[in-house]
């Protein structure tokens, strides 16, 4: 896992406390595309499993963590692509 992914894992995990989190770097699979760099991590997919998203719609879960993610989002990652549930939609 490279730096960015690191630094954008470690902001999750103090934030959500998630039961499971997987964050891929998908920018090899962009190769071509806009936003593509040389070496990766422009291009992101996030699974993550948190109780305390209960109550929110998927809107609101991916709001909270693209503003847990800002500073990340607004010149280092082109795409982020968010998978993101409570436990029991996860079981």
């Amino acid at each position: 896992m490279g730096g960015l992914a690191e630094k954008m894992r470690t902001k999750l995990v103090a934030e959500f406390n998630p039961q499971h989190i997987d964050l891929i770097d998908d920018s090899e699979k962009h190769r071509g595309h806009a936003g593509h760099r040389e070496g990766g991590e422009s291009h992101f997919r996030l699974s993550i499993v948190s109780a305390q998203f209960e109550g929110q719609s998927r809107l609101e879960r991916q709001r909270a963590i693209n503003h847990v993610l800002r500073e990340e989002l607004v010149d280092l990652v082109h795409a982020l692509s968010i998978s993101a549930k409570t436990p029991t939609e996860a079981s």
